[in-house]
């Protein structure tokens, strides 16, 4: 996926996005980073890889996980381990969410099978693109962390 562009707060990052592009139809598992107007909900972090970024930040622990299963209660929202559906671990052994924004995307009331865990957070490499979030270099991202506060739309076009 070819870098795109975000504007945030009169500066311009260079972000990626899902292998699968953009979509106005998201669904579990296509790759896909869904069109239209997010909210930004949440703010995570490694507390033992960094210092808390801002105030409403909180820590993600060692048993921290978000329900990807469909079929579950807790689809599309964050669980803890022990879980028995299928969840995608938020202390991941690399960096990628070491600082994570939670986005609406289908959050609160998640529809079964319309998309989870849509993220921004830190990218593996510039054009390296996601399973669907938003992601950027790793100083932009903290730089917009400590700058956005919940309620902070992001417009996928």
């Amino acid at each position: 996926m070819i870098p795109t562009g975000v504007r945030f707060r009169g500066r311009r990052f260079a972000c990626v996005i899902g292998r699968g592009g953009t979509t106005g139809c998201k669904r579990e598992g296509d790759g896909a980073t869904p069109r239209g107007v997010h909210r930004i909900v949440g703010l995570l972090y490694r507390p033992d890889r960094m210092a808390r970024p801002v105030g409403w930040a909180r820590p993600i622990g060692p048993r921290d996980l978000w329900c990807d299963d469909p079929g579950a209660a807790a689809y599309n929202h964050a669980v803890r381990a022990p879980f028995a559906a299928s969840a995608e671990r938020l202390r991941r052994a690399d960096p990628l969410y070491d600082l994570v924004l939670l986005t609406d995307w289908n959050w609160p009331v998640a529809r079964a099978g319309r998309g989870s865990a849509i993220f921004v957070h830190r990218w593996r490499r510039p054009g390296y693109p996601t399973e669907g979030c938003v992601a950027f270099d790793p100083g932009d991202l903290r730089w917009i962390a400590r700058h956005v506060q919940p309620g902070t739309r992001l417009i996928v076009v």
